[in-house]
């Protein structure tokens, strides 16, 4: 009589299972390789350029005052074709990197509990990281971007307007959560693109980029989070079209609270 042969056990054709072990990782073949690229490239250009542009030069304006905050947005709105780089240098990168983001968490599979090394933990942490600062930029652009005063026409009442969130201790929680999980993502992000894309090789190099990067995300973070305190320091400024032009037509900065 024949005998029949069984197909391999089930833990080989699955993803992840404690008996069988861990399938190996595999690149990306065919149009999922181009996307993946594409994911990590736009993480750093142009969103993790536009985020460091954010907090390190235009956010911390704020600890200069509200006149220079806000010269700083007008210049910002001034620029030639700012609704063309708005669309095509922020919105669809930041929209696609998060979405296609999501799309690889979904189908990843970080097995934290059966396997808890360093590399593992680190993988989880850029996804719940990304996904908490991609919804802290949306609330964030509706509500300082969509929503009360069009702060490209009326730029004097920008520092009045994030003024105005950050009296609640609730909202600003939620700030700080955000920019420290921006920050991270983009840090250890730098890190993963250098190695996915081959620029830096050697387990030496690799460990000295890994603390630079994290370095970078450190000083963002004291940036960022120093400016969101930042604006608690003066009194309130107006967030009205005639206040706001006071705002911009001043000639001196306004003191700072007492």
């Amino acid at each position: 009589m024949a005998t029949t042969v069984s197909p391999p056990a089930e833990a080989s054709t699955s993803k992840f299972n404690p008996k069988g072990g861990v399938a190996p990782l595999r690149a990306g073949q065919g149009s999922e390789f181009f996307w993946r690229r594409l994911h990590s490239l736009t993480g750093i250009v142009p969103v993790g350029a536009f985020l460091f542009e954010h907090i390190m030069i235009s956010n911390s304006m704020v600890a200069r005052g509200p006149v220079a905050y806000s010269n700083t947005v007008e210049f910002l709105g001034g620029l030639p074709f700012v609704f063309f780089l708005e669309l095509f240098g922020i919105w669809i990168p930041i929209a696609f990197h998060g979405l296609y983001g999501f799309w690889i968490w979904y189908r990843g599979v970080p097995n934290l509990i059966n396997y808890s090394w360093a590399g593992n933990w680190m993988y989880s942490l850029q996804r719940w990281t990304g996904g908490i600062a991609w919804f802290y930029i949306l609330y964030h652009v509706a509500t300082k971007r969509f929503m009360g005063v069009d702060l490209h026409e009326h730029p004097g009442a920008s520092f009045g307007k994030m003024q105005e969130s950050m009296q609640s201790d609730l909202i600003l929680a939620f700030y700080i959560i955000g920019t420290l999980s921006a920050c991270w993502h983009f840090g250890y992000g730098i890190w993963l693109f250098c190695a996915k894309w081959g620029i830096v090789t050697g387990e030496r190099a690799r460990k000295g980029l890994l603390v630079g990067c994290l370095g970078i995300a450190l000083l963002m973070s004291a940036v960022g989070v120093r400016s969101l305190f930042a604006f608690r320091q003066w009194d309130p400024q107006p967030t009205d079209p005639a206040g706001a032009k006071q705002i911009q037509n001043a000639t001196e900065e306004v003191p700072k609270r007492q």
